[in-house]
């Protein structure tokens, strides 16, 4: 009898080892698989037990975090939802989250061990941290201005320190309220369903996700490569350029819309946006030499993260001489996000150097203590300096005395350049309206905002489009906030 006990306890015990052998398993080796399960709650009740981080601008919370009661308890809320939705995005207990409220997702909902008091703290005592918060370089000023001056038309503006990255405004027009889309009822589903419907794309980010072709914008690329080049040594000596143009290896002849471009300057045609003259230029320089110059400013390469991702700009590295010439003036294949063109003028401002741009400032616990920073980085030197003081030159006479004028600023150093991109199946589109642009107060060594202002406007008269009219008012606004 003893012998058959001795054994069913030998069998039990070998079942309790199986069983901890598969416990452990299940919590330690699988944990993963189980947690990620779409059919497990678990993640998301604890998600949604406790309020949200918010995201600061200027010091203020920008966002918020309502207690419903129910099993996904807070949901999230907005002040000024459609003025900052470019900058915050939505964090969504259905459709997840997008922008800041994504690229810094584990700080705002707790999950950054950087927030536990000791290393390691949470995974041995399962506690959860309050959500931190995001502090931003944006400021509130500057952004309202952007969004006011853009008045609801199809449109972007994005503005910068020079000296710093720092995104002082990032705008995308017409918005939409982030907080429709917080909650799980009905209401949520209707109003995800009725903004991707939306033919305007309320939710498109255009400052950061959508590329226009930049129109006469480039034309800075495309100066700042004849000047590096050698091509250029005189701003004012005659280029020899014909007016009209014909495009190299065909029977096309490229125009322009002002008089007095046939063997103008480089002073000259920057000044009122000679096409025929930046066309030849850039066949001149040569394909090489206008794609390095390109990628130098950020053409071409993965695009920044800020931390919120941007599209890439592009600029075509395989084409022949009539489709470098229209590439040279911001059109055929050339591509740009406002932010990119933002960084192109903050190139020109900063002596060249292109600094990575970044949205947030720092990240802190809840109670305020820094938990990372983000300091100064510089990405690449674009130009040389002395092109970059050329280049200040050529802009500072757009705005005082060509197409810029619209920009200008009493007592302020202003410089700009205006852009009329074409667009659609044989340019029929309604043109895109650009104006890049860079101030500086008097007394201050450097320039302290660039801007980019992209307008799109489909019911405007394509006669009513043009980047000195549309554009040049909201990035003076947008600048004059910033020196405020």
């Amino acid at each position: 009898m003893t012998k058959y006990i001795r054994r069913a306890a030998a069998f039990c015990a070998l079942l309790l080892v199986a069983l901890l052998i598969n416990a452990s398993r299940v919590q330690v080796v699988d944990s993963g698989t189980y947690d990620d399960n779409p059919a497990n709650r678990r993640q998301a009740i604890t998600r949604f037990d406790q309020a949200r981080g918010d995201i600061l601008v200027d010091g203020r919370a920008v966002t918020g975090s309502r207690d419903t009661g129910e099993q996904l308890r807070y949901e999230r809320t907005y002040r000024n939802g459609p003025l900052y939705a470019p900058v915050t995005g939505f964090a969504s207990q259905v459709y997840g989250t997008t922008f800041l409220e994504h690229a810094e997702d584990d700080i705002l909902s707790g999950t950054d061990p950087m927030l536990a008091p000791l290393p390691l703290w949470n995974d041995i005592t399962r506690a959860q941290n309050p959500g931190g918060e995001v502090v931003t370089t944006i400021k509130a000023a500057v952004q309202q201005a952007a969004y006011a001056g853009l008045g609801g038309k199809k449109g972007a503006v994005a503005a910068l320190d020079p000296a710093t990255g720092k995104v002082l405004a990032l705008v995308s027009t017409p918005s939409y309220d982030p907080g429709l889309l917080s909650g799980t009822g009905t209401s949520v589903t209707e109003a995800w369903a009725q903004l991707n419907a939306d033919p305007d794309k309320p939710m498109l980010n255009r400052a950061l996700s959508q590329t226009y072709p930049p129109g006469s914008t480039f034309k800075v690329v495309t100066a700042a490569a004849a000047l590096d080049a050698g091509e250029i040594d005189d701003l004012d000596a005659p280029t020899d350029s014909p007016d009209p143009y014909t495009l190299p290896g065909t029977s096309t002849s490229l125009a322009n819309e002002v008089e007095g471009c046939a063997d103008a300057s480089l002073r000259y045609a920057f000044q009122w946006s000679c096409n025929t003259v930046f066309a030849k230029l850039g066949v001149d320089t040569g394909q090489d030499a206008m794609a390095d110059s390109a990628k130098e400013f950020g053409f071409d390469t993965s695009g920044p993260k800020i931390p919120s991702p941007v599209a890439a700009s592009t600029f075509d590295t395989s084409m022949d001489r009539a489709q470098l010439a229209l590439s040279a003036i911001g059109q055929y294949d050339t591509r740009a996000t406002p932010l990119q063109m933002a960084m192109v003028s903050a190139a020109v401002a900063g002596g060249g150097s292109v600094k990575a741009p970044r949205l947030v400032d720092r990240t802190t616990t809840d109670d305020g203590d820094t938990v990372a920073s983000s300091g100064t980085e510089t990405l690449r030197q674009a130009m040389n300096p002395g092109t970059a003081v050329q280049l200040r030159e050529l802009m500072t006479d757009v705005v005082e005395k060509g197409t810029g004028t619209n920009a200008a600023i009493d007592g302020v150093t202003v410089g700009g350049k205006t852009g009329t991109a074409q667009h659609g199946i044989g340019n029929t589109g309604t043109p895109y309206a650009w104006f890049i642009a860079w101030a500086q107060k008097q007394g201050d060594a450097e320039p302290s905002v660039a801007v980019a202002v992209v307008v799109e406007d489909a019911s405007a008269d394509r006669s009513d489009i043009s980047g000195g009219g549309s554009a040049a008012p909201i990035a003076k606004a947008v600048m004059e906030a910033a020196l405020r």
